[in-house]
């Protein structure tokens, strides 16, 4: 009994471990075909008349470890290490069926948090593309169907950049939730809602955060050209803010 039970643990064990690999192969040819199409001609059929494109790009590509790594790995490690040893027992003892079915999702999840979830955050990464226009912030995600998210710059108040020593650094528009301190949006699907649009590990943010902060620049003086009746101190009260 319990060697026909190792078989199986062994056996099914196996097939997972085949499926990931597939999986991963999959995922990686999926997202080097996406990456055929520039960032720049996803973006031009986008564009408003007269909207012009100042920056074009995506993030970084492959498999990155972020600071959050530091304290997810060591969880997911003993997360999964636990459930994998609920599972083996619960199949060498001979525990009811309910038991040994009990513990299979616990070892996916954490089979995914030690593994699958850099798969997710790299095939994610390399299907998002970034754009900054004289008028607006463009975010293009085609995980299942394309999404497209747009910022004007005229209300964008809060831009921050988080840049490494290699250059390449994330530009986040608006405050970051509690939730994305913790884990970042690659970490889990569906831990996206809780994180603020942003340009994720891409290179040479700090010259890509100049050239949003100048076209922010100029389009609030466009604005402010444009409405020739505001009242000057008005317009002298709002600049140092900007």
């Amino acid at each position: 009994m319990q060697a026909a039970a190792n078989r199986l643990f062994r056996s099914g064990f196996f097939r997972c471990a085949l499926l990931t690999g597939f999986a991963g192969l999959a995922a990686s040819a999926i997202a080097i075909s996406s990456m055929i199409q520039s960032a720049e001609n996803i973006l031009s059929q986008y564009l408003d008349t007269g909207e012009r494109l100042l920056w074009s790009g995506r993030s970084r590509g492959g498999i990155r470890f972020r600071a959050q790594d530091a304290f997810l790995i060591p969880f997911s490690i003993a997360w999964c290490s636990f459930a994998i040893f609920w599972e083996v027992n619960a199949i060498r003892m001979g525990a009811p069926f309910f038991f040994k079915l009990w513990g299979i999702p616990f070892v996916c999840v954490g089979l995914f948090f030690v593994f699958g979830r850099f798969w997710y955050d790299a095939y994610s990464r390399a299907r998002t593309t970034y754009g900054v226009t004289n008028e607006r912030i463009i975010i293009i995600s085609s995980f299942f169907s394309r999404q497209t998210k747009s910022l004007p710059l005229r209300n964008l108040a809060d831009i921050s950049l988080a840049q490494r020593n290699d250059g390449s650094g994330t530009i986040t528009f608006g405050p970051t939730h509690l939730m994305n301190n913790l884990a970042p949006a690659g970490a889990w699907p569906g831990m996206g809602r809780y994180a603020p649009p942003a340009f994720d590990l891409i290179e040479r943010a700090k010259d890509v955060y100049d050239i949003i902060r100048n076209a922010q620049k100029a389009a609030y003086t466009n604005a402010h050209g444009e409405s020739g009746n505001r009242p000057p101190i008005i317009i002298a009260a709002q600049g140092p803010g900007h």
